[in-house]
């Protein structure tokens, strides 16, 4: 139903692959047909630019921070006096936590507010949807958030890890900790589903049996029966790929039923800083979660920023991975089109190949081949004071292999 409801939105949006042009492939590689002429307006003293972000609905618990981030450095780039000497001027809507929203506000900040460049995004299914939307208009998207690989195209920049920078890492870990078992839990979509064929196949590889697979509708918050199951099947660990505030039901849920860290580890690929709050700590203090940044960083760039965040959001404000790597990805832009020295998207794209730039993370440089970065792999584990501390490094950053090339035991799930 959600892929009907999606395809619909396309189709009313003029979208369809016959009409709308140049339309990217998975792997991409662009069709003949031309794209939609942009309207970006270039002439003034300013520039506009899209920020689009669930500020509503169940993402609304990650997203918020995103767009803070965002809206930050916009703030630091005009101040500093914009980018080619014009402003950045932000069209803000609301992704609501509905793919089709996503969709529908995509089009309408390319084709209505002719904005230069979108940023935001959150769940994989959000992603899908304005992907068409981007390719068709040769728009550019700059998704911020970590997701399951096997996808890149010219018309995105990922800024957060693909899989063999977090979920790859994170089942390294769990092996050399002794897991020689695992039960799936993830929210009903695109993420976790395909998040969850990597883990099998990682499994069936490294002599891992995975005990169970269950999924969530995103927003689910009775995990009563889910729970049970996890506890029934009594694996080594948990790898959780819930998205949302349905964490905040699954972890109260897992307490109550008395397990712990100690005794069955949950290693969560979404859950960071900002959602250690709404789950409460006591719900999850000691339990594993891979990322590729942490507030407790400490590099003198990484405490500057956490310091400007608190400084404009307040001191009980907390920094966290997708929130950096959308704040990296507006810098990143901003070096692109420098370099390029044009606002147009065949510029940007020919020039973003080996874009640096000296983020919280540490530096990061883009992949001009499939427009990912290098990241380094961080798993932390929560304190009692709600923050994450490093607990083991990949000690350099890891070039980005969306597509699991590199890896034997995946050669079929590109397929």
């Amino acid at each position: 139903m959600r892929r009907t409801a999606v395809t619909a939105v396309f189709l009313s949006l003029g979208l369809a692959l016959t009409a709308c042009g140049s339309r990217v492939d998975s792997a991409g590689t662009g069709g003949s047909a031309p794209a939609a002429a942009s309207c970006v307006d270039t002439s003034g003293s300013s520039i506009k630019i899209g920020f689009l972000n669930s500020r509503s609905g169940t993402m609304a618990i990650s997203e918020n921070t995103v767009y803070n981030s965002l809206k930050m450095a916009s703030d630091e780039i005009n101040a500093a006096g914009g980018v080619l000497g014009k402003q950045l001027t932000v069209v803000a809507e609301d992704g609501a936590s509905e793919p089709t929203v996503f969709a529908e506000k995509a089009q309408k900040l390319i084709r209505s507010d002719c904005t230069a460049a979108v940023f935001g995004g959150w769940t994989s299914s959000s992603r899908k949807a304005m992907l068409p939307v981007f390719e068709g208009n040769n728009a550019l998207l700059f998704y911020p958030v970590q997701y399951e690989g096997l996808e890149s195209s010219k018309n995105i920049f990922y800024t957060g890890a693909t899989t063999n920078q977090q979920i790859v890492p994170a089942l390294d870990y769990l092996k050399e900790k002794g897991a020689k078992s695992l039960f799936l839990v993830g929210s009903d979509y695109v993420f976790p589903q395909t998040a969850n064929k990597i883990i099998k196949a990682y499994a069936a590889a490294n002599g891992m049996e995975i005990k169970g697979e269950e999924y969530a509708p995103l927003g689910y918050t009775d995990f009563s029966t889910i729970v049970s199951k996890v506890k029934s099947a009594d694996a080594d660990a948990v790898f959780n790929t819930l998205n949302g505030d349905s964490n905040v039901a699954f972890f109260k849920e897992y307490k109550n039923a008395g397990l712990t860290a100690d005794a069955m580890p949950v290693l969560s690929v979404s859950i960071a800083e900002e959602e250690v709050g709404g789950i409460g700590v006591d719900n999850i203090v000691g339990q594993p979660v891979a990322w590729n940044y942490y507030e407790t960083i400490d590099t003198p760039e990484n405490k500057k920023f956490v310091q400007d965040f608190k400084t404009v959001y307040g001191a009980d404000k907390v920094t966290s991975d997708p929130m950096e790597a959308a704040y990296t990805s507006l810098y990143l832009w901003k070096g692109m089109v420098e370099k390029a020295n044009s606002f147009a998207v065949p510029d940007i794209q020919a020039a973003a190949g080996g874009v640096t730039f000296t983020a919280p993370e540490g530096t990061v440089t883009v992949n001009g081949d499939n427009h990912h970065i290098a990241k380094t792999a961080l798993i932390g584990k929560i304190a009692q004071d709600g923050l994450i501390y490093t607990d083991w490094s990949s000690g350099k950053p890891i070039e980005p292999d969306p597509y699991l090339k590199s890896y034997p035991w995946a050669g079929s799930l590109s397929s």
